[in-house]
Order: C-alpha cells, then structure tokens, then sequence
C-alpha cells in the first residue's frame, strides 16, 4: 500500500510540474548608459508579468553587432538592435563574416538617434572639425561604430583622420568628464541616461548635419533617415539639432517555436503602456510602427499576432 501511495505521490508531482512548466528566455539589451537596457527591462518585466509560462530576463550586452552574433550562433534568445547592423547580419555584410539567416524580427521599436557629443571648449561645430580631433566612434562591436564608420565614408574620412577610440556609451562620457576626449558619439534613444549625466557637469554641444551631409548618408544608406534633437533635451543645447536616425528594433532566433513568440509578442502589445513607463523613449513604440523600418523577416509566431489585429506584413526574403 505504501509503495501504491508513493508512486502515486511521484505522479501527482510530476504532472505539477509539468503544469508549471515555463519556457526561459533572454533578451539582450546594451550597457546600462543606454536606451536598451531600461527598456529591455521593460519588455521583459511585461511579457514575465503577463505570461505565467514564459520567463524572460533582460541580459546587458554590448548593443547591436555583438547581440546578432549572439542569436546568429544560437547563444542567446533575443535581442534589442538596430535595423541597419540586422541588415547586414542577415545578409553578412561589412562586419559579419557569414550570413545568420536565423534573425528573425519580433518588432520595430524607436527611432535611434546619431547623437555626436562635443565638448564646448573643443571648438567642433560641425562634421568638417572632426580630423585631428579626439573622438570616440563607438564600442567594437556596437552598432555605433558601425554608424560612424558609415558616417565617415560618406565624409572621406579614415579613423587615422581623427584619435579615435573604441568606447561604449558610459566610458565615452566619462572619458569626456576627465578631458581626455573631443568628441563621442552614441547612437540611441534621447535622452540617453549618460548624456544626461555629462550635461549637468559639463558644457556640451550637439554636432549637426547638414543638409548635404544627410542627402548624401540618405542616398548611400537609406536607413539613415533625418532626426532632429529638440532644443532642452540636454543641458545647454538651446536649439533644434539636425542629425540622422536609424530604428531600434526587437529580434530574435528564428529557432523558437511560433507559439512563444506569438505570445509574447501578444502579451506586449496588449500592455505596452507599462513598457511607456520605463523611459521617455518607451512612449514612442506603438502598434501602428510596430513593423516600421524592418530590414529582416519577420518571425511567423509574431507575423501571425499582426494578421490578427489587420496590419500588413512586410515580405523579406
């Protein structure tokens, strides 16, 4: 009798067990300076929140090129990037050696904006200052330095041309603070966090793009499109800035099943106004963009959510 109450008892155990059974999955994001990290946060606080059998925990990591490879060698679940570096992931072009046809996109998020920092007392006021210069063009790796290296062909410039260094977000800042650097330049959502920081110690500037500077970015690279900072976003910066964005944009491993990303792509969008509250970028990823700027195909268990609510899927092959 004991043994017949014992097995029945592993039973019992085991069928809870598979009732609670949860799928776990990791979201990439950026260094905590950023945009990705806050928000990444958010979207995994959600989707945790609102889907009892789906885990999902926002993992820092070094931004754009470094997150693809990540998911294009099955390393991690998803992440946050930009549209351009998953472009060229997909196609393996410029810094991807191979091509990762597994990146799927879940959805396009928010405008990322190309932010050049200039220390006041430099005396940079536009592109044309930048040789010789101290710059910081970005994290190896990140889609920042990507940007830049895109922003310097269109000019004719070599790294050689300026002291460049290789930072993420916060160490460009802080560099800035210790007066080692001239110039940094991040790619992100505004405000961002570490610009912020440096502004309230420090006198800053916004480099802008000209127009001719943009036309020519635009017709070489079309997901660079025109931006503008707004005058109060930083300490300082009393005016309109003209610059250029790409878009912030949610992917992942093609290798999930459809029925987890459907869901949780479900789950966000049905409480994205808790996402709105994590930062003031958050406010600007809506459904009506959800597939704006997409540059990868889109993961069918996400595709299959879009249907649903009438919106058009863009087809990338």
């Amino acid at each position: 009798m004991k043994k017949i109450f014992a097995l029945a008892l592993v039973m019992v155990m085991a069928l809870a067990a598979g009732a609670s059974a949860q799928t776990f999955v990791s979201l990439a994001t950026g260094g905590t300076g950023g945009t990705y990290y806050p928000i990444g946060g958010g979207i995994a606080d959600v989707v945790s929140k609102n889907l009892s059998d789906v885990q999902m925990t926002a993992e820092t990591g070094n931004a754009s090129q470094a997150n693809l490879n990540l998911i294009g060698t099955n390393q991690i679940e998803m992440g946050l990037v930009q549209n351009d570096v998953a472009a060229f992931a997909y196609e393996g072009k410029y810094m991807f050696k191979e091509p990762y046809k597994n990146v799927r996109a879940i959805a396009s998020l928010y405008p990322e904006t190309v932010q050049a920092i200039a220390m006041k007392k430099s005396g940079v006021a536009s592109m044309r200052d930048l040789p010789g210069k101290r710059v910081s063009v970005g994290a190896p790796g990140s889609g920042v330095q990507v940007d830049v290296s895109l922003i310097f062909k269109v000019l004719g410039y070599k790294y050689s041309d300026v002291n460049a260094d290789f930072l993420d977000f916060n160490n460009t800042t802080q560099r800035m603070k210790d007066g080692q650097l001239d110039v940094g330049f991040v790619v992100a959502g505004f405000p961002t966090a570490s610009i912020m920081d440096l502004a309230t110690m420090h006198d800053i500037t916004l480099i802008e793009f000209d127009d001719k500077l943009i036309e020519d970015l635009s017709a070489q690279f079309p997901f660079f499109v025109k931006d503008i900072v707004p005058a109060g976003t930083y300490r300082g910066i009393d005016k309109d800035i003209q610059t250029v964005a790409v878009q912030a944009m949610w992917v992942c491993d093609g290798n999930l099943s459809d029925d987890v990303v459907y869901k949780i792509t479900k789950a966000f969008w049905e409480n994205i106004e808790d996402v709105h509250k994590v930062h003031a970028k958050a406010k600007m990823i809506t459904l009506d963009t959800a597939l704006n700027g997409i540059s990868v195909p889109v993961h069918p268990g996400a595709a299959k959510y879009y249907a649903e609510v009438g919106m058009t899927v863009p087809e990338i092959k």
